[in-house]
């Protein structure tokens, strides 16, 4: 039996690398947000000032790690064998529930996570030791820590709200001040914001990267024999003052002396003090309870007494952390920070949500984000009533963005916003942060950094109105996602300790294995994914500003629309035929990705015409009328596909093998029509355009021939209405299949015929 506890440690030590690796995948959206968004430095940069800050950070978190021993639960009300279950418990869920949220690319909090975790872990076996003595429901308040979890929920809901709010207001009022024009303002100006800017993130290293170490509580005669801890909390507006005057002062001398941009300094160190913060603080969410284990594990073997009875009041007292653990879980974060492609993927939602520019929406809108923003429209027609006129008028003028003329390449190289933008969010989140940390409020710095990145997007006008309605429901299904992951993390952490404290040896190993195949499963599912993405014969938005250019684009995304087309018909007449249901439903994922593709080239219409030179105007009739053709031919797809789908997921009758045989036919000759039209465009040969056109009364016969028979088996032999109705569905789309086929080729050959000579739109 003891060497279970072992095996425990030893498994603990592998989840917090685990842990690390997925936590830092989440949480790296705090820090590196603003940066990569503004652009304001190299990538490289970015992540070099990032990996300084999280080593640093990482080494000097040893004196938090108490949360996890004693933060959430009263550790003298449990014995070794009960904390072990505890600690495992939550470990396993960690882990799985921030690998789920990194896969579908949501930040949430570790914070959040791990609270709700140890908690749920505790009431379950609060409950357990309470059932077995016959106490009361009531007596679950001597285990755990109710202040603390009082504390938790209330920093949630008030960060979220507070975060928001002052976010947009800092914004507005900076943009007022400062407008899009800021790089031209007096010297002064960059100065005063710098100064104001630095010294709130330069007191924020100091609360939140020096006062929760353990080198905060050393005694130093330069400050009057004062602890650290002590004079950063008594001495707060002396701090800021001086910051203050320095900062200023030194943001002159950048701007005028070297001749720097202020913003990027700002955001450089704004980067760097979160990312110390991150790793200072949050480092105890990934390895503060394997670390409480394994000091949990030394004390029980050096006690010699049973499992069962050795009473975990030493969690109760302070114990440093090996900094050899520290400067290990620093450099597993470090790497995970240039290795993981999630991270990608969770700060791409934060960047999406915040962008000045257009952008693909991810998230559909609902009756909240509608509701929110006719509430906002009514507030911004209300306040037009109360100001003058013109204190409207410089208001707008402030807020207007400068009209710059620029090609699509240089459009998709522009930051997703400026940098004044990404200064404020810095600014703000550290000064937030700092303010919570003084308070001794326990504040998610997720929650903090995505909440004031929201808020500063709102006062910018980055949600107008082609994308409020989508970016507010954005944010509310994040928001939803931090409060579905306190409810999973409690739920999932209880149920686990009840699993191993049940049947210890049997358990550990079950779910342990578990663990493993949702990781590797999620880790290869994202990577073939990742993969298909790459593969993808995706279609590309024209870009080209000629008839010719536009003809030559055009060509390649008809013959990859042409080759996935062929594909989805193929699959969904085998998938009939077969009854393959896992088959027919990967087939219509793969029509709604096809159709979502081209519905991208019809919103992007309103630039394409823009980028069109004076001359070439003429083009815009040829490519709105290829892109419509495109949008017939995958509504007949998705058609097929649907119903084929649909009639063998409601388990209706096979078809019949005539009828099966006849789709077969058909299906060989589409796929011959979508072949040679692939071969087409792909070599642009007009001639094999001309021949496939020639062919097409007698593909047509061939359809209407098979809806005949079908008429003719319906008065005779079939018995059916299902069959009879999905058959004719079939053909009926089939049919109008072709013709979209069929009017895009013809469409394609009269544009050629008529206004290019074939040398100019071969493939050079």
């Amino acid at each position: 039996m003891e060497n279970i506890y072992l095996f425990m440690i030893i498994a603990l030590v592998f989840l917090a690398v685990a842990d690390l690796v997925v936590g830092v995948s989440n949480d790296a959206v705090n820090f590196l947000n603003s940066a990569i968004g503004s652009k304001a430095l190299s990538f490289k940069t970015i992540m070099i000032v990032a990996s300084i800050g999280i080593a640093v950070g990482a080494i000097f978190s040893s004196g938090l790690m108490e949360v996890a021993r004693k933060g959430i639960f009263n550790p003298d009300q449990f014995v070794f064998h009960e904390i072990m279950v505890i600690f495992l418990a939550v470990m396993i869920t960690d882990i799985l529930l921030l690998d789920f949220f990194n896969t579908v690319g949501m930040p949430t909090s570790t914070t959040v996570s791990i609270v709700f975790e140890l908690l749920g872990a505790a009431v379950a076996m609060g409950l357990i030791k309470i059932g077995q003595a016959g106490g009361d429901f009531g007596d679950i308040l001597n285990y755990i820590n109710t202040s603390k979890a009082s504390q938790i929920i209330f920093g949630i809901l008030l960060s979220v709200v507070v975060a928001f709010s002052v976010g947009a207001f800092v914004q507005w009022i900076s943009r007022l001040l400062l407008s899009y024009n800021y790089e031209k303002k007096a010297s002064w100006v960059g100065s005063l914001f710098g100064g104001v800017a630095m010294t709130s993130i330069s007191y924020f290293i100091f609360m939140k990267g020096i006062k929760g170490t353990a080198y905060a509580s050393q005694k130093l005669d330069i400050i009057g024999g004062m602890t650290i801890k002590d004079f950063l909390e008594s001495e707060v507006l002396s701090i800021v003052l001086v910051n203050m005057v320095i900062w200023t002062i030194v943001s002159y001398l950048f701007i005028t002396v070297l001749k720097k941009n202020i913003y990027k300094l700002i955001i450089l160190v704004g980067t760097f003090a979160l990312a110390l913060a991150f790793a200072g603080n949050d480092l105890v969410n990934f390895i503060g309870v394997p670390i409480a284990a394994y000091q949990s594990y030394e004390a029980w073997v050096a006690s010699g007494v049973a499992a069962t009875e050795f009473n975990m009041g030493v969690l109760s007292s302070k114990v440093p952390t090996p900094t050899l653990f520290l400067i290990l879980a620093g450099v597993v974060m470090v790497i995970t920070l240039w290795i993981s492609a999630k991270t990608n993927k969770v700060v791409k939602t934060s960047l999406d949500l915040s962008s000045q520019k257009d952008t693909k929406e991810r998230f559909q809108p609902n009756f909240l984000s509608r509701g929110f923003v006719r509430f906002g429209l009514a507030f911004s027609q209300m306040s037009s009533y109360i100001l003058p006129e013109s204190w409207q008028a410089k208001i707008e003028e402030q807020f207007t963005e400068p009209v710059v003329h620029l090609t699509k390449e240089e459009e998709k190289n522009q930051p997703v916003f400026d940098l004044v933008r990404a200064a404020v969010n810095l600014m703000v989140a550290s000064v937030l942060i700092s303010l919570a940390t003084s308070l001794k409020l326990p504040l998610s710095t997720t929650y903090v950094t995505f909440m004031v990145a929201m808020g500063t997007s709102l006062a910018d006008r980055a949600w107008g109105a082609e994308s409020a309605v989508y970016r507010v429901a954005g944010v509310i299904n994040v928001i939803g996602g931090w409060f579905f992951t306190a409810l999973c993390a409690f739920t999932a952490a209880a149920v686990i300790a009840f699993l191993i404290n049940w049947n210890i040896t049997v358990m550990v190993p079950i779910l342990l294995l578990l663990a493993i195949i949702l990781l590797v499963r999620n880790f290869l599912a994202h990577r073939k994914e990742h993969k298909e993405q790459a593969a993808e014969d995706t279609l590309k938005e024209a870009e080209s500003s000629s008839v010719q250019g536009v003809i030559h684009e055009s060509a390649t995304n008809i013959a990859n629309v042409v080759k996935r087309g062929n594909r989805i018909y193929t699959n969904a007449i085998d998938g009939l035929a077969k009854q393959d249901l896992a088959g027919l439903k990967k087939n219509k994922k793969q029509v709604v990705k096809l159709s979502n593709e081209i519905d991208e080239l019809r919103d992007n219409i309103f630039y394409f015409i823009k980028n069109l030179d004076d001359s070439s105007v003429g083009a815009s009739n040829f490519y709105i009328n290829i892109l419509g053709h495109l949008q017939d031919m995958t509504q007949s797809l998705e058609y097929i596909s649907n119903a084929s789908h649909k009639h063998i997921n409601n388990n209706h009758k096979k078809l019949k093998f005539s009828q099966v045989k006849e789709l077969k036919e058909i299906d060989q000759l589409i796929e011959n029509v979508f072949a040679n039209t692939q071969k087409a465009f792909e070599t642009r040969s007009f001639e094999e355009i001309g021949a496939v056109l020639k062919g097409k009364s007698e593909i047509y016969t061939v359809v209407k021939s098979k809806i005949q028979k079908q008429v003719e088996r319906t008065r005779t032999e079939e018995s059916s209405p299902k069959n009879t109705s999905l058959y004719f569905g079939l053909l009926l789309e089939t049919k109008d299949l072709l013709k979209a086929t069929m009017s895009l080729l013809e469409e394609y050959h009269d544009a050629h015929d008529s206004s290019v000579e074939p040398a100019t739109i071969s493939d050079k």
